[in-house]
This record gives C-alpha cells, structure tokens and sequence, in this order.
C-alpha cells in the first residue's frame, strides 16, 4: 500500500466538508466514527476504498479541485452562539441557513458581534486558525469608563490572562470610551478579560476585519461568499503554516521560569532577609521628601 495515498481520519473528514479538523477528533473520541465497521482510535489513517461513516452517514472523499467548497463572511449579530451543535438554540447555523454543510472559523463570544468566516473546508479552518500564522484581527471595543494612556499602553504592552502574558498588540482610541484593538492571537475571550484585569468592563465588543476582509456593508446577520481575490490572500497568507493547530499540541510541561526571572526571585529573597537599613533625617533640612518617602519603605520592610 502507497504510504502517500493514506491521510489521517481527522483530515479525511474535514476535507470531505463535514466538520474542522478539531470537531472530527471529538467525534472520534465519542466512537461517533467508524472505518470499515470497526470504531477508530485517533490518529488512525484511511486508505482508498475505506467506508468511513458518521453517526451512520458516509463520509465521501474530498474533490481534489475544492470546487466545491464554501467560504462566506457573516455579520453575527449578538446573541448568537458560534456552535455546530444544532441542538443549541440560537446556534450560528441554524442563524444563516445556508443549504451546505458549513462551519465557523473561530469563534465570537455570544454577546459579541461582528465578522466571523465560515466554510465547508476544513483544510484552510486549521491554517487559519493557527496562532504562528499571526493574522490581523481588528476589534472596536466600548468600555465603561474613560480611557487613560495607562489604560493603552498596557493594553499594547501585554496583560496577564490565562496564565500567559498577551502578545503585543495595537490600540487606538476612537472616543473617550471606545477604542480599537488589533490582535493577533485568540485567546478565550481575551479582550474582555484583558480589559477586565486593568478594571474596565467591555460593554461592546464588534470584530470589524480579519485579515484584508472587513465587514462593508454586511449588516448584523447577513453574509455574503467571499470574493476570489479575497480568497487568494486568505490562501497566500497561510501557505505557509506549520503542521500544528492551536490546541491540537500535546499538553506541555509546567514552564520553567527565565533566566532573568530566576536571578530576580533571588535577589528579591536576599533583600527580603536583610534588616531594613536605618534612615538619619536631618531636622534642620528644609527638603524632607526623600527621607519622607524613604521612612514610608523602611516601614514597609520592616512589616514584611
């Protein structure tokens, strides 16, 4: 049997426009899927004239030309769910309707709105969404107070979330309370929880452009196919993506702090065994700040 002929069950599966690749793991591990009869493990892989079937259905092989796919940009409105799961009221499928099987790229939290792709192609779904691909993703955000430059800097800089630090990222304030943000990775509900750790509530949340695509004229619950030229950018930019799809890795070992966050642990233990140095304040000095300032941190010290 011709090894190259072979392709992983997951593959197979998102290829024929069933579901993505992450979705057609989940089947497998819920022996929703079966090969020939028989229940698969993950990472199986399908040879020609294998029946591969889905709750009972057939799972036919991709057309190798992809005429056949779908790609669309939808405007989602609040209020609905980015889930497959037909079951779930409100859920993105059911909301646009459309006659082919399709999937959402991502997702968009419930009570967020704005662009969000879906397609019958699972191949481009796992490009797209891998995070070394660093695709541009445009957001306009309300909060509920004024905006500060602190606010902004350290929305650029990098928030603690989720037990990293964010990437990077662009900020330009639109109004006093709205602003726009530019990622380019997708954590959980990120720009909400980032917000929330410098104490601001996000009280709107609009995607606005992915990549070249933005909304136009698309109002909240239409969509419209995707254009040839947008097509072939969305393809360009992720020609290159590597073989791993963000949270398809293997679970990683507890991460071992830096170099630099080692030496300043340690220094921090040394001072905090130290006894605080005494402070001589002069009475007769007319500048009292510093030693002011420098009594308030004794004190401090002391306390620890």
């Amino acid at each position: 049997m011709d090894k190259n002929s072979e392709i992983r069950l997951n593959k197979f599966i998102s290829d024929s426009g069933f579901c993505s690749r992450r979705e057609a793991d989940k089947l497998i591990e819920k022996n929703r899927v079966k090969i020939n009869g028989v229940i698969p493990e993950l990472g199986t892989k399908v040879q020609p004239g294998d029946l591969v079937l889905v709750d009972g259905n057939r799972i036919n092989a991709s057309a190798k030309d992809k005429l056949d796919r779908i790609y669309i940009a939808y405007n989602k409105p609040i209020g609905i769910t980015c889930t497959t799961e037909r079951h779930i009221h409100g859920n993105i499928i059911d909301a646009i309707g459309h006659k082919k099987r399709i999937f959402p790229i991502g997702r968009l939290d419930k009570p967020s709105e704005g662009l969000i792709f879906l397609t019958s192609d699972g191949d481009i779904v796992n490009k797209i969404l891998r995070a070394e691909n660093a695709h541009d993703k445009e957001y306009l955000v309300t909060v509920d107070k004024p905006l500060s430059e602190r606010f902004v800097e350290r929305m650029q800089r990098g928030v603690p979330i989720l037990d990293t630090i964010t990437k990077p990222c662009i900020v330009k304030v639109d109004s006093r309370f709205v602003f726009r943000i530019i990622l380019t990775q997708g954590l959980n509900r990120q720009i909400r929880r980032m917000c929330e750790y410098l104490g601001y509530e996000v009280l709107k949340l609009k995607r606005t452009r992915i990549m070249k695509v933005g909304l136009d004229h698309l109002k909240p619950g239409q969509w419209r196919n995707l254009t040839s030229t947008e097509l072939a950018e969305i393809n360009q930019a992720v020609s290159h993506s590597s073989k791993t799809a963000v949270g398809t890795e293997p679970a990683k070992a507890e991460r071992k702090p830096a170099q630099s966050e080692v030496r300043k642990k340690s220094t921090f233990a040394k001072n905090s065994h130290q006894p605080a140095k005494k402070i001589f304040i002069n009475k007769n000095s007319k500048n009292t700040t510093t030693p002011t300032a420098n009594v308030k941190t004794t004190l401090k010290l002391k306390r620890k």
